[in-house]
């Protein structure tokens, strides 16, 4: 009689699990990296992680349908003559025309003037749709230059030199052939059909000390007028946002890696920079030592899904929030209505991510004119305004709970963690603990 060890159950790798094979696999047949767009995908510490300590005994909470909780935020009140005075603390992120398809844009615009907010041009230059649509328009002046000239500029309401993005700090922008149509070729003043690839830095400046002499000729175009925003990738916060305080930005934007992209190396989305939550307190701190906090406003953007991420944010220091990926979702990015069309593509409504090639059945990240009909700039411009306004109910409702009548007054003492992670980045104790990893003991 031949005697049988039992079979062992087959157990697949942690390391080298399913998507990651594939990625081998697909690497070794084509020779070339993966291009994609949207944010980091792996799970990160993030605003999940932590949790409010609502009022009982010990705070006093505010009545929800009589007492007020206000939300509006003043921006570019350094410097700029004519700051911005929004009435949410929630604006729209810089979104490309080329990435995003003209009423995708338009369809921004809407939304964010029904919400008394603001968005924002993106690399590429301004369209007439989106400056017509845009009550507050911020304009992003880009290591590209594409599409800038000074006229727009002083269209704006505000303009924000991008040093850095959080899906690719240190990387420059990608545009494909197949999205260059006509139009984007023309406003941009390259060749239809070719790539387009953005510098990763600035061609006339290098340093901090350049950076200032570029706000100053920009202030100076725009006759002192108009806030200057700084924007940088999620990688070294505390001096990123202290040198470009020393620069002279009225406002600073920090993006952690869970911001999108049109589109960038899979490789660089995954691994470089830091997460959202872990860039707040670092600026904030750098704000503080300067004794600039509330002075120069502070924006973050990365991962910001719902009224909560937003209470969270502004609780840790920061003065507003911006939405890209969220907002996309809001005008009918990734909808499952059109599934059949995502699964051709070899993907799934949630995960398509393709932005690059501009077959976008949404017709949001696409140029194709047939794709792009169906998107109703009105229609969707109403769905944006509607997740903003739910967004900032939410963020409303869990401020009066903390007893707060403005959401500007939620503080780092109104929140736990629970993870030692989120507790060490968001600089909060541990839940059930006065513990802040890093800073004192039980």
């Amino acid at each position: 009689m031949t005697y049988r060890n039992p079979p062992t159950t087959p157990r697949k790798s942690a390391t080298f699990d399913d998507y990651t094979l594939s990625e081998i696999r697909r690497a070794a047949a084509t020779g070339i990296y993966d291009i994609r767009g949207a944010g980091a995908k792996r799970k990160l510490p993030h605003f999940d992680d932590l949790l409010f300590l609502g009022a009982s005994i010990s705070r006093y909470p505010l009545e929800g349908y009589r007492e007020r909780c206000d939300t509006s935020v003043v921006l570019g009140s350094r410097y700029a003559k004519k700051p911005i005075e929004l009435k949410i603390p929630i604006t729209i992120a810089g979104m490309s025309f080329g990435s995003l398809s003209g009423p995708a844009k338009e369809a921004l615009g809407r939304g964010a003037t029904l919400s008394g907010t603001s968005t924002t041009t993106g690399d590429g230059g301004m369209t007439e749709e989106e400056r017509g649509h845009s009550k507050t328009l911020v304009y992003q002046y880009l290591p590209s230059r594409y599409g800038m000239n000074p006229r727009d500029l002083r269209r704006a309401d505000a303009i924000e030199v991008v040093v850095g993005q959080g899906a690719k700090p240190g990387g420059g922008g990608m545009l494909l052939g197949q999205k260059i149509s006509d139009r984007v070729a023309e406003m941009r003043t390259l060749p239809k059909g070719i790539d387009q690839r953005s510098a990763s830095r600035h061609p006339d400046w290098t340093g901090p000390d350049d950076l200032e002499i570029k706000i100053l000729e920009l202030r100076e175009i725009t006759d002192w007028e108009k806030p200057i925003y700084v924007k940088v990738g999620g990688a070294r916060p505390y001096y990123d946002t202290a040198l470009a305080v020393k620069a002279g930005a009225d406002v600073v934007v920090v993006d952690g890696m869970q911001g999108g992209t049109a589109a960038t190396q899979e490789v660089f989305i995954e691994n470089v920079g830091q997460p959202t939550l872990a860039c707040i307190r670092p600026a904030v701190q750098a704000l503080q030592d300067l004794g600039m906090h509330r002075k120069v406003q502070l924006i973050v953007s990365g991962g910001i899904r719902n009224g909560a991420d937003v209470a969270k944010a502004l609780a840790l220091g920061v003065d507003a929030v911006s939405i890209g990926t969220a907002a996309l979702v809001a005008l009918g990015d990734n909808d499952p209505r059109w599934e059949a069309e995502y699964n051709e593509l070899g993907t799934t409504a949630g995960a398509y991510d393709d932005w690059h090639e501009g077959r976008d059945p949404a017709g949001i990240t696409t140029q194709d004119p047939e794709l792009m009909k169906r998107v109703d700039p009105i229609a969707a411009g109403r769905r944006l305004a509607n997740y903003l306004k739910v967004m900032t109910l939410e963020a409303q409702t869990i401020a009066r709970a903390c007893g707060k009548n403005s959401l500007h007054n939620l503080e780092p003492e109104d929140l736990v963690a629970l993870t030692i992670e989120a507790a060490a980045m968001a600089g909060v104790p541990l839940a059930g603990t006065n513990w802040i990893p890093g800073k004192n003991r039980f």
